[in-house]
């Protein structure tokens, strides 16, 4: 497959992403330690409420990389500042205050590396921000927690400096801040934060809007390089996804959803694997190149409002919320192990 510009970007958001995802664990490492250091009973329950939500962000991470295809390794400057703070972190140098204070730090690198990812994903494409929206609850939550360090530092510092408590209205001015930014912002991009976990149609969902959106770019290209890329994506992403469903997810509902439905799944995989290993020996320049993406573009779009529709019912009628949870998380568990066979695989049209 020919590198483009694009997947040079590509690549470049998913290294941001891999940083995220290890900056993450130092926070909840951090915020564990915490835990154990503070003797104030408030800022111990603001420590714990903030290692729930971090706990709860490194699956969403998690599942934002699965989403987004592409897996790669922190940068080597990032896995060496994360071993340098977490050994300051554990030591004793620093005061609580002094620590507390570079886990601030920590936060804000977390919010601005989240926002350049989110405006990077604007330049490259519609799949991608697709692909990368569950990262707007994390980003929120990364900033309203800043928020709330800001308070836990005043108090920490003036306690440190005069051997008094300091002013509770601090307290109110950090709640005033979050308030005023969850009204501006909150309501938008954390309309699913209140469930521990997506569920198993929540996350086959987005991989049907995802892989809709890459067709209609590769559609809408004319340029031969733009079209192989998208198709490249287009390529993985329903290798990936097929295969973790008939893995995971069909074994599971065939016996409330039945056998003949179950195998129309099957068989309507094995025709889009077909299609794809057939166009993607095409050059995208040829005249059939788009006539045929259409052609999958229409077989895959009958099967995803089966899906949506039938297997979905099926699905909310005999599985409980827990267990669809449970499906998702061995769904994507199956699909990342599947991205990492793939990764090797040539997945681009012919050239």
């Amino acid at each position: 497959m020919v590198t483009t510009l694009d997947d040079t970007k590509r690549n470049a958001i998913g290294i941001k992403l891999a940083n995220m995802q290890l900056v993450q664990q130092l926070l909840i490492e951090n915020e564990q330690l915490f835990l154990r250091q503070s003797t104030d009973v408030e800022i111990s329950e603001r420590l714990r409420k903030m290692l729930e939500d971090d706990q709860k962000n490194q699956g969403v991470l998690e599942t934002t990389i699965i989403q987004y295809g592409i897996r790669k390794e922190p940068e080597s400057m990032v896995q060496e500042m994360c071993n340098q703070v977490r050994e300051l972190m554990q030591g004793s140098e620093l005061s609580f205050y002094e620590k507390i204070f570079q886990h601030e730090l920590l936060k804000h690198q977390q919010v601005m590396c989240g926002v350049l990812v989110h405006k990077a994903a604007q330049k490259v494409g519609a799949d991608v921000m697709a692909a990368i929206s569950p990262l707007n609850t994390v980003n929120f939550e990364n900033r309203a927690h800043q928020e709330q360090i800001k308070g836990v530092l005043e108090v920490l510092g003036v306690r440190e400096l005069t051997g008094k408590d300091a002013d509770q209205g601090i307290w109110g001015r950090v709640q005033d801040a979050i308030a005023a930014f969850s009204g501006a912002v909150g309501s938008a991009v954390t309309q699913t934060s209140d469930k521990k976990d997506m569920n198993i149609q929540d996350v086959i969902r987005m991989d049907h809007n995802k892989v809709n959106i890459l067709f209609t770019e590769l559609l809408q290209s004319n340029d031969p390089q733009k079209i192989q890329e998208y198709f490249g994506q287009a390529y993985k992403d329903l290798r990936s996804h097929t295969e973790a469903e008939q893995e995971v997810v069909y074994p599971r509902v065939r016996s409330f959803y039945g056998d003949s439905e179950t195998q129309e799944l099957y068989d309507e995989h094995a025709q889009i694997k077909r299609l794809l290993e057939e166009i993607r020996a095409i050059n995208p320049s040829a005249a059939e190149f788009k006539d045929r993406v259409r052609n999958l573009m229409d077989i895959v779009g009958d099967h995803i409002r089966q899906e949506e529709t039938t297997m979905f019912a099926a699905i909310r009628n005999n599985l409980s919320s827990e267990q669809t949870e449970q499906l998702a998380t061995q769904f994507k568990a199956a699909k990342s192990k599947i991205q990492e066979r793939l990764g090797g695989t040539k997945t681009g049209a012919n050239v």
